[in-house]
């Protein structure tokens, strides 16, 4: 190329860029035109349209003549079926010399497969069909769930049943699953927050307690596979079940095929009372310590014992709930947002449905911060338990938990499954309703007395996991006492 015809290129390219400059500025006056136009608003003058109120989709509640108890709820939107049984179990119930336990029925009732299946038979089967069916104990109940094509309900339907009514217990699937489980207790303090939550919830509950217990090698070590059968047979009866099923189908038929699969069930021995262990604060006050010298920053927990669900005033915990932990809720705006000492912040009444939940309130802070943050926490919970919250906190705040509950129901699957623990607890069907109008009849001095009765400061345990040498000023501002909790694995046995 000559030099003139390269500097008629180059000339060339250069209008070339100039020309789509032009047109880029042209196009983004021209956008922007209609919106300069607007005077602009303040997001509080912002308006929108009110959320829908919560409505119950139709369904069907009915008995079969062994005592399961069926919900049905169609919804024909996709081609999709799926279910959940809720079992009458729970860790909680399993002996204290073999934690571990349930979960292990759990896990091995679906991977050990069936009488009539193998686990992996079972596996290649779902997975044809782009199906699942699942099953799980936790702390208070357990769970069988499926999930499938609506033209393929008849064959995983047919699996689901037989996985809750035949399961194999295979050794080989059990060996695998104490395996997997050993595995946890290895890895277990790996993460801060997780020691943080499990050690925090023995403070509260007591480490013999079902609600803190934990696995170790040892109890992990007398679990044999009798122990699951037994367990099984003792728990997985047809009176103990509640089983819901919602997508699309035909409920005369679905009814049918219920009936067909479930309908014989009987079990040989029958369904024994079950008693809930009871909950009550092994420990008032104190600061507790987990030394974790690889940190740079301190993983906080406060609180105290809570409640339950069924507390006349848990509608106006919920208000409180929300001024304190809200998005632009006083921890956030105090202690994150204007003293700048907390990476999260949080503090919420979490209650249970048959025991006592526990009041907590915490978060992430670095090191050299973690006093200051402790005191800014319980500067703000008494903050509300002395001086009432103003006219505009309890607005926002009702509107806060009215809107949010709405989220709760966007498919009829969460509302079935709703209606179903309401059910298991013993909570009535419109217990959700009687909460949303305590929620709007709550008042300020509502707020206030709440907050006097229910948040405990001469209560609170206050743990932290963190750096010990990097926490300055140290811990003992707040207690001469500063108990040391010590975390280490104990050691598998050898054989």
């Amino acid at each position: 190329m000559t030099n003139r015809q390269s500097l008629i290129h180059n000339r060339n390219k250069t209008l070339r860029w100039v020309g789509l400059l032009v047109m880029t500025m042209l196009l983004v006056v021209a956008f922007r035109l209609p919106a300069s136009a607007d005077t602009a608003r303040h997001y509080t003058e912002l308006e929108f349209p009110p959320l829908p109120e919560i409505q119950l989709p139709e369904y069907t509640r009915y008995e079969l003549d062994n005592g399961m108890v069926v919900y049905l709820m169609e919804d024909h939107e996709l081609p999709l079926v799926s279910g959940t049984a809720i079992i009458k179990t729970g860790n909680r119930l399993e002996p204290s010399e073999k934690v571990g336990l349930a979960t292990l029925v759990g896990t091995v009732m679906r991977t050990g497969g069936t009488t009539e299946h193998s686990g992996d038979e079972l596996n290649q089967l779902l997975e044809q069909r782009a199906a699942l069916v699942e099953t799980g104990i936790g702390s208070s109940s357990g769970s069988a769930s499926f999930s499938a094509l609506s033209e393929d309900l008849g064959q995983v339907f047919d699996l689901f049943a037989e996985v809750i009514q035949k399961p194999a217990f295979t050794q080989d699937k059990l060996d695998l699953a104490k395996k997997q489980q050993a595995g946890q207790i290895a890895r277990r303090n790996d993460d801060p927050g997780d020691i943080a939550s499990r050690e925090f919830t023995k403070l509260i509950y007591g480490e013999s307690s079902p609600y803190a217990r934990t696995v170790e090698y040892t109890t992990l070590d007398q679990i044999s596979r009798s122990d699951l059968v037994a367990f099984y047979e003792e728990y997985f009866h047809p009176e103990n079940m509640i089983l819901g099923i919602v997508g699309d189908f035909e409920s005369a038929k679905m009814r049918q095929l219920i009936e067909e699969k479930f309908g014989s069930w009987q079990t040989a021995s029958q369904p024994q009372a079950q008693t809930v262990p009871g909950a009550s604060q092994e420990k008032r006050g104190g600061v507790f310590l987990v030394d974790q010298p690889q940190l740079t920053q301190s993983n906080i927990l406060l609180g105290h014992l809570g409640g339950q669900f069924n507390n006349p005033d848990y509608p106006t915990l919920g208000v409180l709930n929300e001024v304190l932990n809200g998005f632009g809720g006083r921890l956030f705006n105090e202690v994150r947002s204007r003293q700048g000492l907390a990476y999260s912040v949080y503090g919420f009444w979490s209650p249970r449905h048959d025991y006592p939940g526990i009041f907590l309130a915490g978060g992430q802070t670095r090191s050299d911060a973690t006093v200051p943050f402790i005191k800014a926490v319980l500067s703000e919970i008494e903050k509300i338990r002395t001086t009432p919250i103003t006219p505009q906190e309890l607005t926002q705040a009702k509107e806060g938990v009215v809107n949010s509950f709405v989220f709760n129901f966007q498919d009829p699957s969460q509302t079935l499954s709703r209606l179903m623990r309401y059910e298991y607890y013993g909570y009535p069907a419109d217990f959700i309703f009687d909460y949303l109008q305590g929620v709007e009849q709550t008042t300020v001095e509502d707020v206030q007395r709440v907050a006097q009765k229910y948040l405990k400061p001469e209560d609170i345990i206050t743990l932290v996991v963190g750096n010990t040498k990097e926490i300055q000023p140290p811990l003992n501002i707040f207690s001469t006492d500063v108990t040391s909790i010590d975390v280490s694995i104990p050691e598998p046995t050898r054989s």
